[in-house]
Parts: structure tokens; C-alpha cells; sequence
């Protein structure tokens, strides 16, 4: 990907910098300074099984990162947007808890319940267990917000489900959408864990977020938060999403059950975007399931020799 850039951006420049590093980060903030226009910060340690292993280096890369790009753009550019990728997981499990009814192929939020239009910004983030991922993501989440309200900068908080696309490179425990799609190609055995293979997820297409950022970006909002994803427009369970990849791609999938979930996994998650669409209506879904999945599977079909 940096190639590409390299090679269609006639502008494009970059910088190989490790956001835990202070005062590279400071450095690169000050040659730029308030030629900066925006600032999208999408650095992360991604993995929950990964931050239980190490979980000093978790937090070190989505906590301490985080505030070093704040610190490094309030002292050289507070006037630039900056935009913080976080995530759906620092709700914990609280919405496990939330009221959900058995269906053939997926759990459902029963009817009438005030988060049946999808997850929104008033599900409390305390009390819950979150995952070592899930607590240093809500520590930059909170650092995001601070820096806009304490420090009057122009932070926005995107708390994402799964965000995808067809250069998603999706492995066993990231990105599931291009993960079952890899395994359905490519016949390599697929586990589904834990819920019955019910629980839902929404995905949103990459163009989709990128277009939310741009929003942001024209017209920016002091240390705001927004849930963001597919909504009601673009989710499924793993076994609808088995469905669809068998169907797309024309190959049976092979897969089996285990019955343990993975820790932290919510077994219903849709994310109520009407607070961002009610600030920006000009934003609009351009991607829907099948469409993302179809362009998954071009994207997948041309790398077979190789997966």
C-alpha cells in the first residue's frame, strides 16, 4: 500500500515513526506545523489476545501513542481536525446484556427496546469487562475527547464496529468479513466461536468511513464521539455471512463449531450512526452487505494463487 502512494501521489510523503517515540513525533509535528490541514490517527495494537500477552506494549502503543499525537499537534497544530479510530470495545460487554431473542440465524434486540435502531453514545463504558485491547482504547478514547474540551482543539472519537473493504487483509481473529471470504476461496477451514454462530456484527465499507472523516473534516466539532458502522443498513451474523460467501463465491465453506467464545466478544452489535447523520446529513451509505462482500471476493479471487 505505502508503494502505491508513493507511486500515484505525486505529494505523498512518508515517515517511518513509532508513535510511542515523544519526541520523533514531536519533531515530524514541528517541521509541519500549521501547514497540517487534518490529522487522522488510525496507529493501533489491534488484537485482544495480543494485549492479554503484552499488555504493556498494548498500552503503551494505543494509550501512550495516542497522547503523544495529541501533545505533538496541540503544540504545533491545535487549529487541524484530529481524528481518533477507536472502537465499539470500549463499551465492554455491556451490551450482553442487553435483552436479545434467539432467531434462526442470529440474535436480535426485542422489539421496541431504545437500542433497537442500533447501539448509540449513551451506552455507559463503566462496569463492564472490556479486555486489556478494550481499556487502552478507552484511555485514548478519553485522552481524545480531554485534549477537545480542556484544550478547545477540534478531536472527534470514531468508535467503530468492523470497518472493512476489499484491501482488508483479514486474518483468523481480525476482520472477519475478508477472513470467511480468504477461507471460502481458498477452502481453508474457518471456526466459528462460541453464540451458536449467531452474533451479529455491522460492517462498514472503508469508502464509507473515509467519507465520514471528510465530513469531520469540513466542518470539525470540539471533542465529539461517534458511534460509527454499518447500522441498520449493513449487518449480519456469522452464519448469514457464511451464507452470503458460499453464494458469492460459488465454493462450499468448510467450517466447524467450538462452543467457547472468545473473551470480550459481544454477541449483538449495531451501531446507531443517526447522531452523526443528524450533525452531517450530507453523509450517506454508499455500501451495503453484498456489496461489500462482492468486492471482497474480486479482491480475493485475484490473490488465490497466493493465499
Amino acid at each position: 500500500m505505502r508503494d502505491k502512494l508513493i507511486a500515484n501521489f505525486r505529494n505523498y510523503e512518508h515517515y517511518d515513526r513509532d508513535i510511542r517515540d515523544a519526541s520523533a513525533i514531536a519533531e515530524l509535528f514541528k517541521r509541519h506545523g500549521r501547514n497540517i490541514d487534518a490529522i487522522v490517527h488510525t496507529a493501533s495494537q489491534p488484537s485482544h489476545d495480543w494485549a492479554a500477552r503484552d499488555p504493556q506494549t498494548d498500552f503503551a502503543v494505543n494509550a501512550n501513542g495516542t497522547l503523544n499525537l495529541l501533545e505533538a499537534a496541540k503544540q504545533f497544530s491545535p487549529q487541524a481536525p484530529f481524528i481518533f479510530t477507536s472502537t465499539n470495545k470500549v463499551y465492554g460487554d455491556t451490551p450482553n446484556r442487553l435483552p436479545l431473542r434467539e432467531l434462526a440465524k442470529r440474535w436480535e434486540i426485542e422489539p421496541g427496546h431504545e437500542y433497537e435502531p442500533g447501539i448509540s453514545e449513551t451506552m455507559s463504558i463503566d462496569s463492564s469487562k472490556h479486555s486489556l485491547f478494550g481499556v487502552s482504547k478507552a484511555a485514548a478514547d478519553l485522552l481524545v475527547q480531554e485534549y477537545g474540551r480542556y484544550f478547545e482543539m477540534p478531536t472527534v472519537v470514531f468508535r467503530g464496529g468492523c470497518l472493512t473493504g476489499p484491501g482488508h487483509a483479514g486474518t483468523e481473529l481480525q476482520g472477519f468479513l475478508s477472513y470467511l471470504m480468504i477461507c471460502a476461496v481458498s477452502g481453508r477451514p474457518y471456526r466459528v466461536l462460541g453464540y451458536k454462530g449467531k452474533q451479529v456484527r455491522d460492517n462498514i465499507h472503508s469508502f464509507d468511513l473515509v467519507e465520514a472523516f471528510v465530513q469531520f473534516i469540513r466542518a470539525p466539532h470540539i471533542g465529539e464521539v461517534y458511534n460509527i458502522g454499518g447500522s441498520r443498513q449493513c449487518n449480519c451474523s456469522i452464519l448469514e455471512a457464511i451464507d452470503l460467501c458460499e453464494e458469492i463465491s460459488g465454493r462450499k465453506l468448510t467450517w466447524r463449531y467450538e462452543g467457547t467464545n472468545r473473551v470480550g466478544d459481544h454477541i449483538w452489535w449495531i451501531s446507531d450512526v443517526r447522531k452523526f447523520q443528524n450533525h452531517y446529513p450530507g453523509w450517506k451509505f454508499r455500501y451495503g452487505l453484498r456489496e461489500i462482500l462482492e468486492e471482497i471476493h474480486s479482491a480475493v479471487a485475484d490473490q488465490a494463487p497466493h493465499l
